[in-house]
């Protein structure tokens, strides 16, 4: 009881949420590397989804570990919880990462950073209008319209927006966000019934061999350049199972909207920690800092509301 209601505090989500976008916030750069080790080109989609895979496939792996360990027995789905394990990895990992890396050969990096930036905003959106989990609220509409206008800002820093819309390029972008969202409630139906660092571990699995699979059938090829790689993967890897995991726990006692808006800070702790570990330092301006006072603002209104620790609904399928 007392872990639950730490778990529900606004200083320790967002602590945690933080450590959770800082660490995705390292996996821009980290890719960036990785791609230079093991010889990828950034138009090469397949070899793109044949390293993500990997990780993937090794987060999981890590995930069912760990977990194990801090339980003192094996994470294992139950029977009627496979399904929903095979759910979550579609969305939170085949669809997204494919169309994303598909998404990004095919679309300008600005645009892409925008679309995929609005995934947080696609996430409250389904949890207050689709699935009911809570209230859509002027607090919340604020909170995300300040968010989204940080993740341009951001985005913007790096070039223009230039024109067209394309279904492979701008649109895989967009259903690549509306994936993870659709993920990210789903996650916290999900934990009601199931472990989520059990649904974590198993879906990442999954997904990562689907994604291996696909990308090795479709010609893609990692070429060592580096013997650092181990190193890196198995540190990409604990990006993955680490914040995911504590992702899926603050999800499963919090609102979607309360967890999921610090993910308007994902693209800036992006540029921060690839200027800091790439000596990309000419692309950090003025914008950053603007960018982080407005998502910072849109966290404090979507938190400060008053009530926003209470749930409207969940689905009876999985209330125990």
């Amino acid at each position: 009881m007392r872990d639950k209601t730490l778990l529900k505090n606004k200083y320790i989500v967002c602590f945690l949420a933080i450590v959770c976008c800082l660490l995705w916030g390292s996996a821009f750069p980290s890719i960036k590397i990785g791609y230079r080790m093991f010889d990828v080109e950034s138009s090469d989609a397949m070899s793109q989804i044949l390293f993500a895979g990997i990780r993937f496939l090794l987060a999981g792996i890590l995930a069912i570990i760990f977990g194990s360990i801090l339980q003192r027995k094996v994470l294992m789905p139950r029977k009627d919880t496979l399904g929903m394990v095979f759910k979550l990895s579609i969305f939170q990992t085949i669809l997204q990462y494919f169309f994303f890396y598909m998404g990004l050969a095919h679309a300008s990096g600005v645009k892409s950073s925008i679309i995929n930036g609005m995934s947080t905003f696609f996430a409250i959106l389904l949890a207050c209008l689709v699935r009911k989990q809570e209230h859509l609220t002027r607090e919340k509409v604020i909170g995300c319209f300040l968010g989204a206008i940080g993740v341009i800002t951001v985005s913007l820093a790096g070039g223009s927006i230039d024109g067209g819309f394309s279904i492979n390029g701008e649109g895989f972008i967009l259903i690549a966000s509306i994936s993870y969202a659709i993920s990210s409630v789903l996650i916290k139906e999900y934990s009601v019934v199931e472990n989520p660092v059990t649904l974590s571990g198993y879906q990442f699995v999954i997904g990562g061999a689907i994604m291996i699979l696909i990308g090795f059938i479709a010609g893609g090829r990692l070429h060592l350049t580096s013997y650092a790689w181990l190193l890196l993967i198995v540190y990409m890897a604990l990006i993955s199972s680490v914040a995911y995991s504590i992702w899926g726990i603050l999800l499963k006692y919090n609102p979607v909207s309360s967890v999921t808006i610090y993910g308007f800070t994902n693209p800036i702790f992006g540029a921060l920690l690839s200027a800091l570990f790439l000596g990309e330092w000419k692309t950090i301006t003025i914008r950053y800092l603007v960018a982080l006072v407005l998502v910072s603002l849109g966290i404090y209104i979507v938190n400060m509301e008053k009530g926003n620790n209470k749930f409207t609904h969940i689905d009876k399928r999985y209330q125990t």
